[in-house]
């Protein structure tokens, strides 16, 4: 009995399929066409390329990104056998499996979880961050100039440092009335 078909006992697992630089979207097409060609849906269930979306927010403007959490990995939900084994590993863009030599292993449920495969992730970002120069934009301090302090966890207020006249003045602000001042 090979490797692999002791893997076939554990039913259907994550696997994690490495591929060359960019062509993970490649790989996730080529294998939706094989598991439906040659009626391998009841053995290959999901295939996922972990990505997170990012938010930008840049004073009321906010531009929204997908980046790949884990570059060069296609993440295969499938009960292992010499079919899907092959399946997988002979797709033009895939170098093998993750795991000891040729044995692919699958993941167990936590690392499933800490990795956030069957989730989506979602990040907030500002535009800025401290000690970067921004504008305030709205509010009682509109059109002020200022340098961020501090940032709050949930990214929602801004302290700034703000020049008055011979003073300084500290205020806490909405992340959403700032703007960053582009530097050329």
């Amino acid at each position: 009995m090979s490797d692999i078909n002791k893997l076939q006992d554990l039913g259907p697992r994550w696997y994690v399929a490495h591929t060359f630089s960019g062509y993970e979207q490649n790989v996730k097409k080529s294998l939706e066409k094989i598991v439906e060609n040659r009626g391998l849906g009841n053995l290959i269930f999901d295939i996922k390329i972990p990505i997170e979306t990012v938010i930008t927010k840049d004073g009321d403007k906010e531009k929204v990104s997908e980046h790949r959490i884990f570059p060069c990995y296609v993440y295969i939900k499938m009960t292992m056998n010499d079919d899907t084994w092959h399946a997988v590993r002979n797709i033009t863009g895939v170098t093998g499996f993750v795991g000891p030599g040729s044995k692919p292993t699958p993941l167990s449920p936590a690392e499933v979880e800490k990795l956030h495969i069957e989730e989506p992730v979602t990040a907030v970002r500002l535009a800025f961050d401290v000690n970067d120069e921004v504008e305030v934009v709205s509010g009682l301090f509109e059109g002020f100039t200022a340098i961020v302090q501090s940032i709050s966890d949930d990214m929602k207020t801004v302290s700034i440092l703000m020049k008055r006249g011979r003073r300084d003045m500290v205020a806490e602000i909405d992340a959403k009335d700032l703007k960053l001042i582009n530097k050329n």
